[in-house]
């Protein structure tokens, strides 16, 4: 290497590189996380109003300010065991992206976690695993203090 190459290569410092930061929640026992910019608020359980004929993981609409939004039950929606509702469940309101359209939407959850700031190398692309792992739910993965977080999807197909 010449002299000539490390000036033309700054040092990059860590806190410097590209960051994304993301809420995380849980779901049977796991950790899923959502970009904070897609969350528009988050909302203790409240009955919904249930919708005829509609999906078995569709739990029904709420009237958000005026806005009338589904709700959609995340375990259910993933084929998760379906669970009592408790005290830690909430209803998170998100922004979501289907077929190029912006919606919002809330799904419920088990309990909020944390919010992390991820550099954006630091997450890798959903493994191919024969179909197992669906990448309409599953963007990415990081490891985060030592436990892998799953980067959810903005869409809801």
């Amino acid at each position: 290497m010449s002299n000539f190459d490390s000036l033309d290569q700054p040092e990059v410092e860590e806190a410097d590189l590209p960051r994304r930061q993301y809420l995380t929640f849980i779901l049977a026992g796991e950790e899923f996380a959502l970009d904070i910019l897609r969350v528009q608020e988050i909302r203790g359980w409240c009955r919904a109003t249930r919708v005829p004929n509609s999906a078995d993981y569709m739990c029904g609409v709420i009237n958000l300010r005026g806005a009338i939004i589904p709700v959609v039950d995340l375990r259910v929606r993933f084929g998760l065991a379906r669970q009592p509702y408790s005290a830690t469940t909430v209803v998170v309101v998100v922004k979501v992206c289907t077929n190029s359209k912006e919606r919002i939407m809330g799904v419920v959850v088990d309990a909020m976690a944390e919010t992390y700031s991820i550099l954006e190398s630091a997450i890798s692309p959903a493994p191919q695993v024969g179909g197992l792992m669906d990448p309409e739910y599953v963007q990415g993965l990081a490891t985060i203090e030592e436990k892998m977080v799953e980067n959810s999807s903005d869409n809801d197909k």
